[in-house]
């Protein structure tokens, strides 16, 4: 399903070099490695493992009956993914570039309740915040909102990663690509943000894209 490499791999300077806290004590497990699109793991495959991602991005989703995607949610470097509450995995996790994720196995008959909690917790907060999202009419609302968080996820910083393309966010707000570019444009003519690149935005007017989001 995944493959390791030795090769050193270069970070962009906005990626954390110092590993994030792992999710159980113990040894620390191989960093796996996996190229823009790969999958981590499929919808149905057996569930049982946590996984951790240490540098770039990860995108969960699921493929609807009509053949559309529906993205839930992104996780990026130091977070926690592949909680379940069953053994069946039912989304599908795809590296969103080069990607390095560490995999976490309890011992059998280990007592994890006191780290999962947490994790399940983070994860149903998320949800709800995201369904809030999706239920707001106005496309501005759902992409400033969506930015706020991202800025937030990554220290409040005014300059903001955007390691998922256009398409991706759209898939996750439930917008299409051409809107969600229409968005972006239109928040760089009012002056609240600055297109730095495809993938990199500066926040100039914080507070405005706050009240938009809300």
């Amino acid at each position: 399903m995944y493959a390791q490499a030795s090769a050193k791999i270069e970070l962009p300077s906005y990626l954390p070099h110092q590993s994030p806290a792992p999710v159980f004590e113990g040894p620390a497990t191989p960093v796996n490695f996996f190229t823009a699109g790969a999958e981590i793991y499929a919808q149905g495959e057996k569930a049982g493992a946590l996984y951790q991602v240490e540098f770039g991005a990860v995108r969960i989703y699921r493929l609807l009956a009509d053949g559309r995607r529906q993205i839930s949610a992104f996780h990026l470097a130091g977070e926690t993914f592949g909680f379940e509450a069953d053994a069946t995995h039912h989304f599908f996790a795809e590296a969103i570039n080069a990607t390095g994720v560490r995999v976490f196995r309890a011992p059998s008959g280990t007592d994890m309740s006191r780290q999962l909690l947490p994790l399940a917790l983070k994860g149903l907060t998320r949800a709800q915040e995201h369904l809030l999202v999706l239920g707001r009419q106005n496309a501005i609302e759902r992409v400033a909102a969506f930015l706020v968080e991202m800025s937030e996820r990554q220290g409040g910083l005014r300059q903001v990663e955007l390691p998922m393309s256009r398409n991706d966010i759209g898939d996750y707000l439930g917008l299409t690509i051409e809107t969600v570019s229409r968005v972006f444009t239109r928040l760089k003519e009012k002056g609240v943000i600055r297109l730095l690149s495809l993938r990199s935005i500066e926040i100039l007017k914080r507070d405005t894209l706050l009240a938009m989001g809300e």
